[in-house]
């Protein structure tokens, strides 16, 4: 009798391990690293990031650091529309989150935008960084919760190797 229930314990624990190993491989990030000009897929959409420049800003919005500038062309590459906004976009530097600026630069800066199945757009975004010509920056892409991808991509702009 001892040994069923012990049979029985251990069927259990190892049935709990083998769920939790599904769950936690199913749920890991892959993180995807490519240089600026490169397309990377996160989620069903396929991005290529650019280095457009710095600017100070405008009128009415002035960058406490300095904007960089990028620029992203998206492509849905899935059957189903999907939505793109400037919170997917982010520059990590010194441990510090610096999230994209929606400042209404030009008529192509991000906000959010539905993107349609097939269909690729042109935006810009910038993030308010204190910038250093010799530092690499690095974007990074997340995708939206309801896109349901484990991709995030690190896109390296400035000074790659």
């Amino acid at each position: 009798m001892a040994r069923i229930g012990l049979v029985l314990v251990l069927g259990v624990v190892i049935s709990i391990m083998a769920v939790s190993m599904y769950m936690y491989v199913e749920n890991k990030i892959n993180i995807i690293e490519v240089n600026s000009g490169d397309k990377v897929k996160v989620g069903p959409v396929e991005y290529t990031i650019t280095f457009e420049g710095t600017h100070n800003g405008n009128k009415e919005t002035k960058a406490e650091n300095m904007f960089v500038h990028i620029g992203i062309v998206a492509k849905n590459i899935s059957e189903e529309r999907t939505l793109m906004s400037e919170d997917q976009f982010y520059i990590l530097e010194d441990k510090k989150k610096y999230v994209a600026v929606y400042g209404e630069f030009s008529s192509k800066d991000l906000l959010s935008e539905w993107l349609e199945p097939g269909k690729a757009i042109e935006k810009t975004t910038q993030f308010d960084i204190p910038f250093d010509e010799e530092k690499q920056y690095n974007v990074i892409i997340r995708p939206q919760k309801e896109q349901t991808s484990v991709d995030t991509a690190v896109v390296c702009i400035t000074n790659c190797e």
